[in-house]
């Protein structure tokens, strides 16, 4: 599949419009998650696959690739982090996260065992 990038066609949209590319490439299996992990520290690309509960080696390496040429995830010698435009990107999902943990317990009496401890985690870093 190729880069989601603005200007371009993208799955679902032939505009070309930078939203479009975004939903594109954080919609692709495993980049939003890939961005929730990488918040907390580094990683290698093991300790990666493992918070992302065993991610194939394969979609891993790909999705990483994707948002490495998208400028959201860089290498360092510590392993895979985030940018600033990755901690910009990912200051709007932790809200989204809370808004999901808010609806899953209220419309499906389901609360995730360790979110609302994460969440509070989330928050205390603003």
């Amino acid at each position: 599949m190729s880069l989601s990038q603005p200007g371009k066609k993208v799955r679902g949209s032939s505009s070309g419009s930078p939203i479009n590319a975004l939903f594109d490439l954080l919609g692709k299996r495993w980049a939003l998650g890939i961005l929730w992990y990488l918040g907390d520290n580094p990683s290698s690309f093991r300790e990666l696959q493992d918070r992302c509960g065993g991610v194939s080696p394969s979609v891993l390496n790909s999705r990483l690739k994707d948002l490495r040429n998208a400028e959201i995830v860089a290498r360092s010698l510590d392993g895979y982090v985030l940018t600033e435009r990755g901690k910009e990107l990912r200051s709007f999902i932790v809200p989204l996260a809370d808004w999901s943990a808010t609806w899953s317990k209220e419309v499906y009496g389901y609360e995730r065992p360790g979110m609302s401890e994460r969440l509070k985690q989330e928050q205390s870093k603003k």
